[in-house]
């Protein structure tokens, strides 16, 4: 197939004002559990691959409304606030009702060519360089957009990220795991012969009660047309879910994967194996998946030697990109520079990029004197 080269601070009551001058100074990080005002000196990007990315995660809020006016849809929030309001979440499945709920103001190749540019300028100033970006196509075609229209849409600009932004890039279509694998299967058939410019399939969505072994003809399928295939598994879902994807669906990258730690034995392969997990800090404690940043397992996911890395998942709900991300774990956490420059080198060794693009990408990251 072708491919492209191309915050929730805890409400409590005696903080009521505190908090109302916080949300004034960073509505961006409304709602995010003990995220912290971060100095401009520390929120210095590195280069970066980010290699977990939903698009439709991107759609910021007021793209939302200007999107909605251009399609004549009226909206269920009175205005911005009324919608960040709702970025309360209390697991993933709370997410995910507003996320394809605000997916409907996507009607035509220009709503998701306007998405995909806007998060590419954005990630620019993030350091990232190189993106592998996931579309969730079955989520389009329930509402009635065809396949044509978001993938070509994405793809339209994603053909000249490199010369606009000075990031490469490869799109993944993504599959839903709370659907069957027939609509998955369906849709990847008439992907490849549309020959859409895919360099791979992903496992998203609901993940509880959706164990990767539903969709092994899926996976199957797609490695005999030479794609490549990753799988979210270990967010929400137990380490055997990331056992299966391994052994059932032949993953090459397990998208989140932070519940291996529960289970040494997984944690001695993943090690083994250099199987690259594409944590998402920020993500993990805005869905419950995690209590508090402090208390995120990345310190003990790298001192056990895995091959983690740190994307921002979908950035427009989870209080940021991937340089809010190092920013608020170096604030937090106290993520040392070291550790930060090994995640970026992870990232980008453990992206589908060309091996002359990892290449040129190390070179600059080791340029950058970090």
């Amino acid at each position: 197939m072708e491919t492209y080269d191309g915050g929730a601070r805890a409400p409590r009551a005696d903080q009521e004002a505190d908090q109302d001058a916080e949300r004034e100074a960073a509505p961006e990080a409304e709602g995010v559990a003990e995220f912290a005002e971060i100095p401009e000196a520390v929120h210095a990007a590195l280069p970066v691959a980010e290699l977990h990315l939903h698009i439709e995660g991107t759609l910021q809020p007021e793209l939302i409304f200007a999107l909605a006016e251009r399609n004549g849809i009226t909206l269920p929030y009175a205005d911005l606030d009324e919608l960040r309001a709702r970025y309360e979440f209390t697991d993933l499945q709370s997410f995910l009702d507003l996320y394809y709920a605000n997916m409907a103001v996507l009607q035509t190749e220009q709503d998701f060519a306007d998405m995909t540019r806007a998060y590419l300028a954005r990630a620019a100033t993030a350091g990232v360089r190189h993106a592998e970006i996931m579309l969730d196509p079955q989520a389009h075609l329930s509402r009635g957009v065809s396949l044509a229209t978001c993938v070509n849409g994405v793809a339209s600009v994603l053909a000249t990220s490199r010369e606009e932004f000075g990031i490469s890039t490869l799109l993944i279509t993504a599959f839903l795991r709370d659907q069957s694998e027939e609509s998955a299967l369906e849709v990847l058939e008439q992907l490849l012969a549309m020959d859409a410019p895919i360099a791979g399939i992903g496992l998203d969505s609901a993940e509880v009660g959706n164990p990767p072994s539903k969709f092994e003809r899926l996976f199957a399928r797609a490695k005999d047309a030479g794609l490549r295939r990753i799988a979210h598994a270990g967010e929400e879902g137990p380490p055997s879910y990331i056992i299966e994807a391994l052994d059932l669906l032949d993953v090459e990258r397990i998208d989140h994967g932070i519940r291996c730690m529960e289970d040494p034995e997984l944690v001695e392969r993943l090690v083994h194996e250099l199987m690259p997990l594409t944590v998402c800090p920020l993500s993990n404690v805005r869905l419950r998946a995690v209590d508090t940043l402090a208390e995120h397992p990345l310190p003990g996911m790298l001192a056990a030697g895995l091959n983690v890395s740190v994307n921002s998942d979908d950035p427009a709900y989870f209080g940021g990109y991937v340089d809010d991300n190092f920013a608020q774990l170096r604030s937090v956490i106290g993520l040392s520079e070291f550790d930060c420059v090994r995640l970026a080198a992870n990232s980008i060794r453990s992206s589908f990029a060309s091996e002359e693009r990892k290449t040129e990408l190390l070179a600059e990251l080791a340029a950058s004197g970090r």
